[in-house]
C-alpha cells in the first residue's frame, strides 16, 4: 500500500511540475505587462509634473523680476507733486529698463489721472483710471500690486498691470507707476503658451478666480476656466499634483498644476494619454513573443530532469513498506537528491524515538511520583469521581493529616462547608467550558490553624477517548491574605489622609490614565465626581514658560520639583499653579508619575501687586521715571531700524506750588490725577506717559515724527490750561512748558536724550512758559544753537 502511495505521488509531483510552470509564464507575462506601463505611466507623470513646476517658476521669477524693478522705480521717484506732474513725460521715457520688460508704461497721478505713457501711440495719456482695481488696490493698501487680467483701453487688448506706490520725500502718496502686459503681446506670456510636451502636449495658464490666461491647444484668453474639468476646478481652490482626466475634446490625459507664489495663478502641463502610453503596446507583444520562445524550450527540458530526480523516491517507498510489515529490521538507505535522503532520516529517527517513548513511559510515571513529593506546594490527584489516589507531603502539611487518612476519601469533603457550594458551582461551569478550575476557599485543618485559606487550581486529567481523573494544586495563602489586609487598611488610612489635603493628588500610568486621584485633583480637573481612570492629558492642558507641556514631556524628563505655570481643564478653568511631579519605577512596564499640584493664585497675585508698585506712580497710576527710563533704553535701541523716528517729550507743570500752598495737597493731588488721564487720553496707546517726580512728567512717542509730536504737545499744552479745578469758590489750574526732541542713532543713551528735552522745558520757562520748544539733536541741527 505504502508502494502505490509512493508511485501516484511521484506522478502528482510530475504533473505539478507542469502545472507550476505554466502558471510561472501566465504570472510573468502579467507582471510584466503591468510593470512596464506602471513605468511608462510613472515616467509620463514626473516629465508632466517636471514641466508645470519648471514653467510656474520660470513665470514666478519673471513676475518678481518685474515687480521688483518696478518698485525699485517708484522709490526713485521722491519729489513733490507739481515736479512729478511736470516731469512725467520725461521720466517714463527714461526708464529703459521698463520699457524692455513691459508693453506698457503708465505714470498715473493721485486721482487716477495718465500723466505719461510709453509708447506714446497707445494714446492712454489724460485717460481716468481710478475706476481700475489696480489703482484701487495700490491707493488703499499702498503696496506694489500684480493685478488680475482686464480689459485695457488700448484696442481692448488682455492685459495685466504691475504697479507700484509713488510717495514724496514725506511719504504723501502722489499717485502710481504701473507696467502692463499683453496677454497676447510678444513678452512671455505667449512664449508660454506655445511650449509643447511631446507633440501634442500642450501649457494653460489660469487665475484661481477663474481666468484663461494662455492655453497652448485653444490659444485662448481672457475666457472663463472650465469648471467641468475636475482638475482645474480644485487647481481654483488651490490643488497642487498630477492626475488623469479629459481634455474638452474627451481624450483622457495627464495633467499635472503647480501654484505660483507671486500672483494667485496656476500652471496646468496637459499631455494626452494616447501619446503617452504609445510605447506599451509594442513592448508588452514583444514581450510576450519572447516569453513563449523561452517556454518551448525551458518546458520538456525541465520535464525530464525532474523525473530523473524523482527515481529514488519510490526506491524509498519500497524499503519504508518492508519495514512497516516487518520485513526488515534495518533503516532503510537511499541514493538520490538531498531531500530525499533527508526524508529517509526523519523516518529512521522517527522509528527510533517511537520505541524510546515506550520504554520511557514507566520512567515518567516514576519522576512524577518523585516531583510531587519535594514540591513546596500541595497536590492532590483524583479519580473520575473524585476520590483521593495521591496526595504529597506538602498536602498532608497544609491540613494536618496524613496521606492513609486521606485516600479514597472524596476531595469536595475536605472544603470549609460554608464555602463548599460555592466551590462546587465553580467546579461544575469549569467543566463545562473545559478549563482550569481556580479558587480561594477556606480547609479545615489540624494544624496551627482551625482554618486555612487555600489558592486551589483543578485540572481534568483525560485522553482524547476518555477522562482518567484531575489533578489539584493547593498553596496556602492565610499569611498573604494577612498582609493583604494589612496593606488595605494602610491605603485606606493613606486616602484619608490625601483626601482631606487641598493640594491634588494624582498617580496616572505611562499612558496617562489616572490610577489614583483625591477630591481636590478632580477639582481641578473639572469632573464631576470620580475621575480615575479617565485620562489625565486629555481633561487638562498645562502650560510653563509660554510653552504646552504633552505627555512625552513628563513621561521622558525628568522629575519636576516646583514647575510654575498655568492649568486649563474640560471646563475652560485656569488655575495659576505649582506642579510637582515624580517618577515611580522609571523605565519599567508598571511605571507611574505622581503628579501634586497646588494653588498658586495668590502668591502670583502678590508678585503682580508688587511689580506693577516697583514700576508705577502710586498716585497717578502711571510708569515711575525706572520704568520711564527702561523703555526709553529700548526705544533708543530700536532708532536704527526706524523710517520714522521717536520723540521724547517732557512736560514741566507751571503755578503748581501755589496750587499745593493755598488748595491743600489734596486739591494739588486731584490735580495731578486729572492731569495723568489728560496726558493718556491725548496720547495713542503705544506710547509712553509716566510720572517722572513731582510735577514733571514724560511721555515717548515711538514712531511719531517730529512735525507729528509738535502738534500732539500743542494740543496737550491748550488742554493743561482749559484745565481748572473749583474750591471754595476759587479756582485752581496751571499750565504746561514742553520740550521735544527726537531719539537719533547718534544718541549715546537716555541721559543725553533727555537733557535736551528737559533744556526745551528750560528755555519755555524763560520765554514766558506755557509753550512749546523743540531742540533738535546735534547732528540734526544745522543752525546756530537756541538763545
Amino acid at each position: 500500500m505504502i508502494k502505490r502511495w509512493f508511485g501516484s505521488l511521484v506522478n502528482r509531483a510530475v504533473a505539478l511540475v507542469v502545472l507550476v510552470i505554466l502558471l510561472a509564464a501566465v504570472v510573468v507575462t502579467i507582471a510584466g505587462s503591468l510593470l512596464s506601463r506602471g513605468e511608462l505611466e510613472q515616467q509620463a507623470k514626473n516629465q508632466v509634473e517636471t514641466m508645470a513646476r519648471l514653467v510656474s517658476g520660470e513665470l514666478d521669477d519673471k513676475l518678481a523680476l518685474r515687480l521688483e524693478t518696478l518698485s525699485h522705480v517708484a522709490e526713485s521717484f521722491t519729489m513733490d507733486e507739481a515736479a512729478l506732474d511736470v516731469r512725467a513725460r520725461i521720466l517714463i521715457r527714461q526708464q529703459t529698463a521698463l520699457q524692455h520688460l513691459f508693453d506698457g508704461l503708465y505714470l498715473i497721478d493721485a486721482t487716477g489721472r495718465v500723466l505719461a505713457e510709453y509708447p506714446e501711440a497707445f494714446e492712454q495719456t489724460g485717460l481716468d483710471v481710478s475706476d481700475r482695481e489696480y489703482f484701487q488696490n495700490v491707493s488703499q493698501h499702498m503696496t506694489p500690486v500684480i493685478s488680475d487680467p482686464y480689459v485695457s483701453n488700448y484696442q481692448d487688448k488682455p492685459a495685466v498691470m504691475i504697479a507700484a506706490p509713488v510717495f514724496d520725500h514725506r511719504q504723501k502718496y502722489l499717485g502710481m507707476i504701473g507696467g502692463a502686459i499683453l496677454l497676447k503681446g510678444s513678452n512671455f506670456m505667449e512664449e508660454f503658451a506655445g511650449l509643447r510636451i511631446g507633440k501634442t502636449g500642450y501649457l494653460e495658464i489660469g487665475t484661481r478666480s477663474g481666468v484663461t490666461l494662455a492655453h497652448g491647444r485653444t490659444d485662448e484668453v481672457m475666457v472663463p476656466v472650465r469648471v467641468e474639468n475636475p482638475v482645474l476646478k480644485d487647481a481654483m481652490g488651490g490643488f497642487e499634483g498630477t492626475r488623469q482626466t479629459r481634455n474638452g475634446n474627451g481624450d483622457t490625459t495627464i495633467m499635472s498644476v503647480q501654484q505660483m507664489a507671486q500672483v494667485p495663478w496656476y500652471v496646468a502641463a496637459v499631455w494626452p494619454a494616447r501619446e503617452a502610453f504609445a510605447p506599451i503596446t509594442r513592448m508588452a507583444d514583444a514581450f510576450v513573443w519572447t516569453l513563449l520562445g523561452v517556454l518551448a524550450v525551458i518546458a520538456p527540458l525541465a520535464l525530464w530532469v525532474f523525473r530523473r530526480l524523482m527515481a529514488p523516491l519510490r526506491a524509498l517507498g519500497r524499503q519504508i513498506n518492508e519495514r512497516h510489515l516487518g520485513v526488515r529490521n534495518n533503516p532503510v538507505d537511499v541514493s538520490g537528491g538531498r531531500e530525499i535522503r533527508q526524508v529517509a532520516q526523519i523516518f529512521n529517527t522517527v522509528m527510533d524515538e517511537r520505541e524510546e517513548v515506550l520504554g520511557s513511559l514507566a520512567e515518567r510515571e516514576a519522576f512524577f511520583r518523585s516531583l510531587t513529593q519535594s514540591a513546596p506546594i500541595g497536590i492532590v490527584q483524583t479519580d473520575v469521581l473524585g476520590r483521593i489516589d495521591f496526595v504529597n507531603p506538602a498536602f498532608e502539611s497544609i491540613i494536618g493529616r496524613p496521606a492513609s487518612e486521606l485516600q479514597h476519601t472524596h476531595l469536595i469533603s475536605g472544603i470549609y462547608e460554608p464555602d463548599r457550594d460555592a466551590v462546587l458551582a465553580g467546579w461544575k461551569q469549569a467543566l463545562r467550558n473545559k478549563e482550569i478550575f481556580r479558587g480561594r476557599f477556606r480547609i479545615p485543618s489540624r494544624g496551627a490553624r482551625d482554618l486555612v485559606w487555600g489558592d486551589v487550581m483543578t485540572a481534568v486529567i483525560e485522553t482524547p477517548d476518555k477522562a482518567l481523573g484531575s489533578i489539584t494544586v493547593v498553596r496556602d495563602i492565610s499569611r498573604e491574605l494577612e498582609v493583604e489586609e494589612t496593606l488595605r487598611e494602610e491605603q485606606q488610612r493613606a486616602e484619608n489622609i490625601l483626601g482631606v489635603l487641598q493640594e491634588g493628588v494624582l498617580m496616572v500610568d505611562v499612558q496617562g490614565r489616572i490610577r489614583y486621584a483625591n477630591q481636590a485633583a478632580c477639582r481641578f480637573l473639572g469632573t464631576d465626581g470620580n475621575c480615575v481612570r479617565r485620562n489625565f492629558f486629555d481633561l487638562v492642558m498645562i502650560e510653563a514658560d509660554d510653552k504646552a507641556l504633552a505627555h512625552t514631556d513628563f513621561l521622558t524628563g525628568e522629575d519636576v520639583d516646583s514647575l510654575y505655570g498655568t492649568l486649563r481643564n474640560q471646563k475652560g478653568e485656569i488655575f495659576d499653579i505649582d506642579l510637582t511631579m515624580l517618577h515611580i519605577r522609571k523605565g519599567k512596564q508598571n511605571e507611574r508619575m505622581v503628579f501634586v499640584i497646588r494653588d498658586d493664585s495668590e502668591r502670583r497675585r502678590e508678585e503682580e501687586r508688587l511689580s506693577w508698585e516697583a514700576s508705577h506712580d502710586s498716585l497717578t497710576q502711571l510708569l515711575n521715571r525706572r520704568a520711564f527710563s527702561a523703555s526709553l533704553v529700548k526705544y533708543l535701541a530700536e532708532v536704527p531700524q526706524q523710517s520714522v523716528r521717536s520723540v521724547l517729550m517732557l512736560i514741566d507743570l507751571d503755578h503748581f506750588k501755589p496750587v499745593n500752598d493755598e488748595g491743600g495737597h489734596l486739591l494739588g493731588d486731584d490735580l495731578l490725577k486729572r492731569l495723568a488721564d489728560l496726558f493718556k487720553d491725548a496720547v495713542r496707546q503705544s506710547d509712553i506717559v509716566a510720572r517722572l517726580g513731582g510735577d514733571e512728567f514724560g511721555i515717548i512717542l515711538p514712531a511719531c515724527g517730529l512735525e507729528r509730536a509738535e502738534a500732539l504737545a500743542e494740543r496737550i499744552r491748550a488742554r493743561v490750561q482749559d484745565l481748572r479745578i473749583e474750591q471754595d469758590g476759587r479756582t485752581f489750574g496751571v499750565t504746561a512748558s514742553i520740550g521735544l526732541t527726537e531719539l537719533t542713532p547718534g544718541d549715546s543713551g537716555p541721559r543725553e536724550v533727555v537733557s535736551r528735552a528737559d533744556e526745551g522745558s528750560y528755555i519755555a520757562k524763560s520765554r514766558g512758559r506755557n509753550a512749546v520748544v523743540v531742540v533738535p539733536a546735534p547732528s540734526d541741527d544745522p543752525g546756530p544753537a537756541l538763545p
